[in-house]
């Protein structure tokens, strides 16, 4: 049997406050659980933010830092640490899929919405794979200074640089350079991540409340696309739209190595993607209401769910 093609948009990059950037990954949840179309997008950080993790502790961020340098903090859905964006340092996206049409095992699901952002860094010449053994913690508060896990941690090597040499010791060091995190909402999944253009070690330590980390040492650990790449930033985000979209347009069940959908024999036709997609006025007053309620609110944003894995 074939199922009916879930639809899919791509947003282009939009600039907006972090609280708006979360709820309106929220709400794309919402909307591919209640039949309407799964969503892909890119988007910018209208001013600098700290979004922390799910479970994160409130007493880890200098609050005094951030007022002063007007830097928005708002609470992620999703756990890990801590991750400093910018208008410039940063690129993120976001997938957001019905539950039914991606696997149930989180790994596997979230290795299949990783595809397109490596096919993005290969669009750019970037050698980006998953760690390829754990690396110590320096800073656990923080995303990009936790333990690196061969099972979801990206890095990234300088150009010339092999898997062979990497272990030599005048090798370069493969770094961070994408933070990715995904939950279930409402038989939706939402995977949303941040890809590093251009590392600001000294912000996004100063985020944090006494960090026992350099600049310097931060910069071992994290590089950004324009160390790797003479693309500017238009161009990666462009790289990152374009995987996006072929991605959908491929079809994720052929991704996915052609399984059947939903633990039953049926298969889904090769998707079309809406190019020039768009929220719906609904979508933006639900995501409007959600950042002043919940993305923004002190009770959501000041206050440790549980305590922090």
């Amino acid at each position: 049997m074939t199922a009916p093609a879930v639809d899919w948009r791509l947003i282009a990059e939009e600039a907006r406050p972090g609280p708006m950037q979360m709820a309106l990954d929220e709400v794309a949840a919402e909307t591919a659980a209640a039949g309407g179309p799964a969503t892909v997008r890119t988007y910018r950080w209208e001013q600098s933010c700290l979004t922390l993790g799910y479970r994160q502790d409130p007493e880890t961020v200098d609050w005094a830092f951030c007022d002063r340098e007007g830097i928005e903090v708002t609470r992620r859905q999703t756990g890990g640490g801590g991750i400093y964006h910018d208008a410039r340092g940063d690129i993120a996206y976001s997938i957001a899929v019905p539950a039914s049409r991606v696997p149930g095992e989180l790994l596997d699901c979230y290795h299949l919405l990783c595809e397109p952002i490596f096919d993005a860094f290969d669009r750019l010449g970037i050698d980006a794979d998953y760690v390829d053994e754990a690396t110590p913690e320096l800073y656990h508060p923080a995303c990009y200074l936790r333990e690196l896990h061969p099972a979801h941690d990206v890095v990234a090597a300088a150009p010339g640089a092999s898997e062979a040499g990497a272990h030599e010791a005048d090798a370069p060091a493969r770094r961070k350079i994408a933070g990715n995190a995904q939950y279930r909402k409402r038989d939706a999944v939402i995977q949303h991540g941040s890809l590093t253009f251009s590392v600001d070690a000294e912000r996004h330590l100063g985020t944090f409340a006494d960090p026992p980390v350099t600049p310097a040492a931060f910069r071992d650990r994290v590089v950004g696309m324009d160390e790797l790449t003479d693309a500017d930033r238009d161009d990666a985000v462009a790289a990152v739209a374009d995987a996006l979209a072929a991605w959908v347009s491929a079809g994720i069940d052929e991704a996915a190595g052609n399984r059947a959908v939903a633990g039953t024999d049926e298969t889904t036709v090769t998707p079309d993607v809406d190019r020039d997609g768009s929220w719906t006025e609904a979508e933006l007053e639900r995501a409007a209401e959600l950042a002043e309620t919940k993305y923004r609110d002190p009770a959501w944003v000041r206050t440790r769910p549980g305590s922090d894995g």
